[in-house]
């Protein structure tokens, strides 16, 4: 109950004032605040978020009522000059609130029913934090015009806020004193409570409302000076009291508003799930995302029918809900229940109210968002990368206006994940001080490389965009030229061949002189081979008549040789598997036994075996042996292996001796 209280206390300086953020007169924020929170409080999952009126959403609906009803279509002529109807404007930019909002609602049924929460996944933590400081400079220059007491006409396109600067510039020989002396008293004042209630949070508990006292203030120093028609204050004005009833939203506006209503969709749910997700770790209890989507679009849609505009959900009311003892959805129904009591009774008592104290509630509530400057110093220091998503969100949200600003720190943001996976860190691990853990060399000083065996790892999956990358680094690794090497024995081989047939045919002919000769070139061309480094292994050399096969093995010339007799790469990192990176992985495989060298992977997956065999990736040449659970188990496989070919081939030289 308590808690309740403390937020309808908050709720409704700040469903007034984000009535003017979104374009329509300031009742219309108390209905927005009244008849979603209750729809929420029955079908939502969290006990500790505050659902109503949120400041980046308003502004977001404010773009779209502004574009579509803007104030310069409303100018009729007057007596000496121009005047602006205010009526008909403010009526028409309900009906497009209320029908943006049943959109978005829609939009939020639609993507819970087909269980896409995860969508909110691709809007990351820099993304959202550079996107609401963005809002925050949208919504403070918005509200300077209340604050400065002038008129200036807003539009929602790229470069709308720097227009919207250079008007606000060119209007400030007209500011109201007044008006102004309000909106600053106002913003020193609450500021300087917000502070102490911050400070000396553990002895208050319930922090002191001072938005509410400030308009309470306002409105009586307004009605008692009349600050309206002494000094031209512009004020709330005429609050209706009472329940209207529902209306069903314009239809015919949807095709005007489709765009807009998916991108605020999207944001509105980007905060919410992030701060349920906050409260509901906090405090150990489960929450369901697609259920919060449905919940919302219900909120959204069911207000829409009573003139509501876009709902989300405001960090600085959580926190108050949390903090003076919230625990369930019944907190936001008593917050509602004290909306209702105003919208009902006490609605008209703030019709003096200045709109430059709505403004300074709105920008002293901005006060958090605008910490998250201090994201960028941070961010250099711990990731570049996300340095520049929150730079581009922000940069692209102040020039190109919400809608599209978000678009391109989208698509910014998913440009990023595929640098990231194309240019990868690529590491070769070396055991550490005989032990099974296998660490960079490059990073770690007690990792050492194992003789004769090469460990490659990649620090990303492995697919199409990257897959000829990771083939390159492989081999460069490595530290060999493996396609000079692949060359060379494939000269050797046809020397070789050409030696056989020459043999052969001396053979044949059995003349001891052409034998003779060909010893001479045999004896010239083996020089040769020698004079240009090559190695060679040769093989069955028959001898003149039916005499027994000899095996000559030339050990003695082999810097060419690979100096590493096994590769082993480390999939671990890998996910998945598509057709290119299964090519890849066999010329990989092909390239290395052409230098005598045997390929192991190691850390598959099950889904990436599966995967695998589905490509056909095992045949004659490569099988499962060469599969391995762990690093360590390769190695020491290779190692047995090695050693008992080591003992066979002396052996073999032993009995021939």
């Amino acid at each position: 109950m308590i808690s309740g209280l403390s937020v309808g206390i908050i709720q409704l300086p700040q469903g007034l004032a984000y009535a003017l953020l979104a374009g329509v007169p300031p009742v219309f924020g108390l209905y927005s605040s009244f008849y979603p929170v209750v729809i929420y409080t029955i079908f939502g999952t969290s006990r500790h978020i505050s659902p109503g009126t949120f400041a980046v959403i308003s502004v977001m609906v404010g773009s779209v009522t502004e574009s579509l009803a803007p104030s310069d279509n409303y100018m009729m002529p007057g007596n000496d000059s121009m005047i602006l109807d205010t009526v008909a404007r403010d009526a028409d930019r309900v009906q497009v609130a209320s029908a943006l909002t049943l959109l978005v609602g829609i939009f939020q049924i639609l993507f819970g029913l087909v269980q896409v929460g995860f969508v909110v996944t691709y809007l990351s933590e820099p993304l959202v934090r550079g996107y609401t400081s963005a809002a925050a400079i949208h919504v403070t220059l918005s509200q300077l015009k209340s604050i400065l007491g002038v008129e200036i006409s807003q539009r929602s396109h790229p470069l709308s806020l720097i227009y919207t600067f250079i008007n606000l510039c060119s209007k400030i020989p007209q500011t109201n004193l007044a008006s102004l002396f309000c909106g600053v008293l106002a913003i020193v004042l609450m500021l300087t409570v917000k502070f102490l209630n911050e400070k000396y949070y553990s002895k208050i508990r319930i922090p002191i409302p001072i938005e509410l006292i400030t308009l309470i203030v306002a409105t009586g120093i307004s009605y008692g000076v009349n600050l309206n028609r002494a000094y031209d204050v512009a004020i709330v004005g005429h609050i209706p009291t009472g329940l209207q009833a529902p209306i069903v939203p314009r239809t015919d506006l949807f095709a005007s508003v489709v765009g807009n209503a998916f991108a605020i969709a999207v944001v509105v749910y980007a905060f919410t799930i992030s701060l349920v997700k906050m409260f509901a770790v906090k405090h150990g209890y489960n929450v369901d995302s697609n259920q919060e989507l449905i919940a919302l679009g219900l909120s959204n849609s069911f207000g829409s029918f009573f003139q509501c505009f876009t709902i989300g959900t405001a960090m600085s009311r959580s926190l108050v809900q949390e903090s003076t003892g919230g625990n369930s959805q019944v907190a936001g129904a008593v917050s509602a229940l004290v909306i209702l009591i105003i919208i009902l009774k006490a609605g008209e008592l703030f019709e003096s109210l200045p709109k430059a104290i709505l403004a300074s509630v709105v920008v002293v509530n901005l006060k958090g968002i605008y910490k998250q400057f201090m994201d960028i110093p941070a961010l250099w220091r711990s990731n570049k990368i996300d340095l520049m998503v929150w730079l581009v969100t922000f940069t692209a949200t102040i020039l190109l206006n919400l809608d599209l600003g978000l678009a391109v720190s989208i698509a910014f943001s998913l440009l990023t994940v595929i640098f990231r996976t194309q240019w990868p860190h690529y590491s070769m691990l070396g055991q550490v001080s005989s032990t099974d853990i296998y660490r960079d060399m490059s990073q770690y000083k007690q990792a050492f490389q194992i003789p004769g065996i090469k460990i490659f790892r990649s620090s990303c999956t492995l697919y199409f965009a990257n897959a000829e990358l990771y083939a390159n680094a492989v081999k460069k690794m490595c530290g060999i030229d493996v396609d000079k090497l692949i060359e060379l024995k494939k000269k050797e081989a046809k020397k070789k061949q050409q030696l056989k047939e020459k043999a052969e045919k001396e053979e044949k002919k059995g003349l001891k002189k052409q034998k003779k000769k060909s010893e001479i070139a045999q004896e010239k061309e083996l020089e040769y081979i020698h004079s240009h480094n090559i190695v060679v292994r040769e093989s069955q050399i028959e001898v003149l008549g039916n005499e027994v096969l000899e095996e000559t093995t030339l050990n003695s010339v082999e810097p060419n040789k690979c100096p590493f007799h096994s590769l082993i790469l480390d999939l671990s990192t890998v996910s998945f598997v598509d057709t290119v990176s299964i090519k890849i992985l066999k010329n990989i495989f092909r390239d290395f036994q052409e230098i005598d060298v045997t390929v192991y992977l190691v850390g598959c997956h099950e889904n990436v075996l599966e995967q695998l065999e589905c490509g056909n990736f095992f045949s004659k040449t490569i099988t499962k042996h060469q599969l391995f659970f762990s690093i360590h188990d390769a190695v020491t496989y290779i190692l047995r292996i090695h050693r008992n070919k080591l003992v066979e081939e002396e052996n073999s030289w032993s009995t021939k001796i």
